[in-house]
C-alpha cells in the first residue's frame, strides 16, 4: 500500500475532533467500563487462585493453610488431595472458560448483528455476575465444594461474557469512523487493562477476609454496570436523530488517509466511516453471514496470528499472580498488586503503537516491530531477580510489547477488517469479523492455560517463558 501523503493526515484529524460530540464521549465511556467490569470478573479468578488451591487442599498437605482440629470436620470436603492437584484443575477451569468463551464468541458476534447490541451487552453482564457470584460466593458459604458443578457454571460464565467484545467493538464501529481510528481505538482497547488493574485492586483490598468477598465485590460491581448500560447505552448516532457516520463527509476528500488495513489502494472512497449497526430498518443491510465473513481479506490470516498473541497475553492475565507468588515467595495480595504493571504497560502500548500506526497509515509494521521487541522482553522477565521495582519495570516493558499488538488486532485491525469494500452492502459485518477474530484467539489462549499448567508442573516456569517466545515468534 502506498503512503498517503503528510498533508491528508491533519485533515482527517480534525476531521476527528470536530464529530465529537457528548454522546460519542457517554459511548466511549460506556463500552469502555462495561468491558473494564468483564475483565474485572474475570481477573478476581487468577488473583485468588492462591487462597482457592489452599481452600481445596487437605491443611496438612498444604503448607500454605492452617491446620485445623479436628482433622475430619475441616478437611472431610476437600476436593484434592495436594496442592499440585488443586493448581492442575485450576488450569483446566481456564481452559474450560477460554473454550466457552471461544465458541461464544462466533456465536454473539452473529447475534450481536441482528439483535439490538445494547440488549445483549446488558443481559450478558448480568447474567455473567450471577454465575460469578454462585461459583465463587455462594458455592462457599454453602460449603458446597463439586469439581463438575465448578466447571459447568464456567462453562456457563464463558458463554455468558462473550457477549461483550463483539458489540462494544461493534457500538464503538457506529460512532467513531476512520480517521484517527489506530489512536482512539487503541486508547479504548485499554479498557481489558483497566479491568485487570480494577480487579487485581477489588480482590486485594477484600482478600483478607476471604476469597468469597472477591468474588462478591466483583460481582456486584459487574451486575450494577449491566443495568447502567441497558438504561444508558446508545448503539447508533441515528438514536439520537445524528447523522450516520459518513453522512457529512463526502467533501472530504482527504479520508483516503485512514483507508483499511487490508484495502486497496484503488478503492473508492463510498465505503469511508458509514454504520456498522444501523437502526433505520426501511434501508438496513443484511447481516453477513458467517462464512462469508471468514472469507474476507486478512481475516483467517489476523484471526491465526491473534490465536498466538492472545496464548502468551491471557497466560499472563491468569497466571502471573500465582506465578509471583509460588516463584518468589510473594504475599499473595501483593502479587495481585504488582501483576497491576503489566496492565499499565498494555494500555501504553496500545494507545502509542495505535497512533504510530494512524501516522504511517499501516499497522503489519508496527505489530512486527512490537512483537520483535516482545522476544527479548519475554526472556529478560523470565530472568527477573526477585526484586518487586525490577520485576515490575520488566513486566511493564513486557505487557507494552505483547499488550500493544494485541489491543491493535482485537479492536482497531478489526474494524478495518469489517469495513472493507467488499462488505459495504451488507455493512452488518463487524460483530461477526470481531466475534471470529476474538474467538480464534481465545482457542489459542484455551490450549495455552493448559499447556502452561501441565509445562510448569513437569518442566518448571523457565520453560513456560521458552513456550511464549515460540508463540511470540510465530508471527513475526
Amino acid at each position: 500500500m502506498a503512503l498517503p501523503g503528510s498533508l491528508r493526515r491533519q485533515p482527517a484529524n480534525r476531521g476527528l475532533v470536530s464529530h465529537c460530540t457528548h454522546h460519542h464521549i457517554v459511548v466511549f465511556l460506556l463500552t469502555f467500563f462495561s468491558y473494564s467490569l468483564l475483565h474485572a470478573s474475570r481477573k478476581t479468578f487468577s488473583n485468588v487462585k492462591v487462597s482457592i488451591s489452599s481452600q481445596w487442599t487437605p491443611s496438612c498437605r498444604n503448607s500454605t493453610a492452617p491446620e485445623l482440629r479436628p482433622y475430619e470436620l475441616w478437611n472431610s470436603n476437600r476436593l484434592f488431595p495436594n496442592a499440585e492437584e488443586a493448581t492442575l484443575f485450576l488450569g483446566t477451569l481456564d481452559t474450560i472458560f477460554l473454550f466457552s468463551y471461544a465458541v461464544g464468541l462466533f456465536v454473539s458476534g452473529i447475534v450481536g448483528d441482528r439483535l439490538n447490541l445494547r440488549w445483549v451487552l446488558s443481559f450478558g453482564m448480568c447474567s455473567s455476575a450471577l454465575v460469578v457470584f454462585f461459583f465463587g460466593t455462594l458455592t462457599e458459604w454453602l460449603h458446597f465444594y463439586n469439581k463438575w458443578f465448578y466447571c459447568c457454571l464456567w462453562v456457563v460464565n464463558g458463554l455468558l461474557q462473550s457477549t461483550g467484545w463483539p458489540c462494544v467493538v461493534a457500538v464503538m464501529g457506529n460512532w467513531f469512523g476512520k480517521a484517527g481510528r489506530g489512536f482512539v481505538f487503541g486508547l479504548w482497547s485499554a479498557c481489558a487493562s483497566v479491568g485487570n488493574i480494577l480487579g487485581a485492586f477489588l480482590a486485594s483490598c477484600v482478600l483478607k477476609y476471604g476469597y468469597e468477598y472477591a468474588f462478591l465485590v466483583t460481582a456486584s460491581v459487574q451486575f450494577a454496570g449491566g443495568v447502567i448500560v441497558f438504561f444508558g447505552l446508545l448503539t447508533s448516532p441515528k438514536e439520537v436523530g445524528l447523522p450516520e457516520l459518513g453522512a457529512d463527509e463526502d467533501a472530504v476528500v482527504e479520508e483516503d488517509a485512514n483507508r483499511p488495513l487490508m484495502g486497496s489502494d484503488d478503492a473508492d472512497d463510498d465505503d469511508r466511516n458509514y454504520s456498522i449497526q444501523a437502526t433505520d430498518t426501511d434501508n438496513q443491510p443484511k447481516a453477513i453471514g458467517f462464512f462469508q465473513a471468514c472469507c474476507l481479506p486478512g481475516v483467517v490470516l489476523y484471526s491465526l496470528a491473534y490465536a498466538c498473541l492472545k496464548l502468551v497475553n491471557y497466560s499472563f492475565f491468569f497466571w502471573l499472580p500465582f506465578y509471583l507468588s509460588s516463584n518468589f515467595g510473594w504475599k499473595e495480595a501483593e502479587a495481585d498488586q504488582l501483576s497491576i504493571w503489566y496492565d499499565v504497560g498494555g494500555i501504553i502500548g496500545g494507545t502509542i503503537q495505535g497512533l504510530i500506526s494512524d501516522v504511517l497509515q499501516k499497522r503489519a509494521p508496527v505489530l512486527a516491530i512490537s512483537l520483535l521487541f516482545a522476544v527479548g522482553s519475554l526472556f529478560g522477565y523470565s530472568r527477573s531477580p526477585n526484586s518487586k521495582p525490577i520485576n515490575a519495570v520488566i513486566m511493564a516493558i513486557t505487557g507494552f510489547f505483547i499488550g500493544g499488538p494485541s489491543n491493535m488486532i482485537s479492536s482497531a485491525i478489526s474494524a478495518d477488517l469489517g469495513r472493507q469494500d467488499v462488505v459495504k452492502d451488507s455493512s452488518e459485518a463487524l460483530a461477526t469479523v470481531t466475534g471470529i477474530v476474538d474467538g480464534t484467539g481465545s482457542i489459542g489462549a484455551a490450549v495455552g492455560q493448559y499447556l502452561v499448567s501441565l509445562i510448569q508442573e513437569n518442566l518448571r516456569w523457565m520453560w513456560v517463558f521458552y513456550f511464549f517466545i515460540l508463540m511470540v515468534r510465530n508471527h513475526i
